[in-house]
């Protein structure tokens, strides 16, 4: 993500360039079997485990189309990531595309908004985490809150070998209980047991008032959500510094995109709204719990009920892995505070991670103030940002693969599929999705905090650019 990074490599045993350990100064801990088990559990979050449950209410059945199509867009941004990444693969790799194919200052704010997002993130995740725990204690959401920020921070200052370890058995969790539920729904469908077995079946998707019960514009309401639900795929691009093998390894992780959407998303949603009405569900409550209630399995609500927890924990855990890099990444580049440089005997980003879990700490406050909206206040703030990353990606690749054909720079060993149109449709598909985030006056809020953010942001890197003009963080790369 910096200038710095990017200008020391060393050479591989197979002759390919690779980030110099020294230059970036962290360690390529992660291998490949944690990589893959983190891009599979990154697209599993909050967004499904408990966001799903007001997308059901607002768009029937036709969520699960909503999904599908969300997810091909999704697969387009990974594979125009992947292009990036084999032509230069690079730690936190938007901000520096960003600087080498728009310009120094689309840099300088990628990096800092993608910072912003998982902090947002991390406060969606411990807000969840925290309305999951009153499944069985009635204690105040901000205690719960607090007590996770508190660990969290804790487990990140360690070596990334052992978060590795920790995301591949998060992950295990969540990809395990998912088809868990896939399979005790497709029994219940076939052999009826249970106390759902005598009405489950799959015309609920349509005999409920149809497929699209609030019609077709319900549904596209419903996109803001959808895409909270995807956010966080990208981080295989935030691990190249640290992985392995990342020619290797990270082109596997992103092909594995379509069947995660697949399975995880459109399957799990059509087992689910089968067995139960999609009438049942209601916002704010987790439809795999709700589903388990509703079968007449108590302790299996309780045991999804943990999992979707574990869930919402690993993403928040996630989030300050990210963060603290972040940080640390545009300290290197001279576009924040020498301090956040700092690193663990370990290798982890200690200021970094600190400051950021400290403004977290906001998530505790929103859960004491507005406990019963406090997952939909920063749903639409983590969407927005989160989002500005994929436009990012996506110009990059489009620039990138533009130049490439001319012979202007080396083609990549990962082409996107599509060549630049895919990157062209998700651009406006995304464009869209904001169109709908400004008709919903739960979601206007975001923004307009963004426009807020760039100003701060321009303010911030025209002081930045007076004080050192000839900086290379001013410098555009290329």
């Amino acid at each position: 993500m910096t200038s710095v990074q990017v200008e020391q490599h060393d050479k591989d045993s197979a002759g390919n360039e690779a980030v110099s350990d020294s230059g970036e100064g962290y360690q390529r801990g992660l291998g490949a079997r944690q990589i893959q088990m983190i891009a599979i559990g990154g697209a599993i979050g909050t967004g499904l485990f408990l966001g799903a449950g007001k997308g059901i209410s607002k768009a029937g059945p036709s969520l699960i189309l909503a999904y599908a199509i969300a997810g091909l867009v999704i697969f387009f941004i990974m594979r125009a990531l992947g292009e990036l990444l084999m032509y230069r693969p690079v730690s936190g790799s938007f901000s520096e595309y960003a600087r080498e194919f728009i310009g120094p200052f689309a840099g300088f704010v990628t990096g800092w908004t993608y910072w912003l997002f998982w902090v947002v993130t991390g406060i969606t995740e411990v807000t969840a985490a925290a309305v999951y725990m009153t499944y069985w204690w009635n204690i105040p959401q901000w205690l719960s809150a607090l007590v996770f920020t508190c660990i969290l921070y804790g487990a990140n200052l360690i070596s990334v070998k052992l978060f590795g370890e920790l995301e591949f058995w998060f992950s295990m969790v969540k990809v395990t209980a998912i088809i868990g539920m896939i399979l005790i729904c497709a029994g219940i469908l076939t052999m009826g047991f249970s106390d759902a077995g005598d009405t489950a079946s799959v015309a609920h998707l349509w005999d409920q008032g149809g497929f699209f019960p609030h019609g077709i514009g319900s549904t596209t309401m419903t996109l803001q959500m959808v895409m909270f639900a995807f956010l966080a795929v990208e981080l295989v691009g935030v691990t190249a510094g640290e992985s392995k093998d990342p020619k290797t390894v990270l082109p596997k992780a992103i092909n594995t995109v379509p069947w995660r959407i697949a399975v995880f998303y459109v399957g799990a949603l059509i087992m689910i709204l089968s067995v139960v009405p999609w009438t049942t569900f209601q916002p704010g409550v987790s439809p795999f719990v709700e589903a388990f209630d509703k079968m007449g399995m108590a302790a299996g609500a309780g045991i999804v009920n943990f999992v979707v927890l574990t869930a919402a924990l690993s993403s928040c855990n996630s989030g300050m892995y990210s963060t603290g890099r972040m940080l640390r990444d545009l300290a290197l580049n001279g576009q924040g505070p020498k301090a956040f440089t700092k690193l663990t005997r370990s290798g982890t980003p200690l200021v970094g991670t600190t400051v950021s879990a400290a403004l977290m700490m906001v998530g505790v406050w929103i859960n004491y103030q507005w406990p019963g909206e406090a997952f939909n206040y920063v749903v639409s703030f983590a969407t927005i940002s989160g989002m500005w990353a994929w436009i990012v990606i996506l110009i990059c690749q489009i620039r990138y693969r533009l130049k490439s054909d001319r012979g202007e720079l080396p083609k990549s060993d990962f082409r996107a599929p599509g060549g630049i149109w895919f990157s062209v449709f998700a651009l406006a598909f995304i464009g869209l999705v904001v169109v709908t985030m400004g008709m919903d006056k739960d979601n206007r809020v975001a923004l307009y905090g963004a426009p807020v953010w760039g100003l701060i942001l321009a303010v911030a890197y025209l002081v930045l650019k007076a004080r050192n003009p000839q900086g290379a963080a001013f410098a555009k790369r290329g």
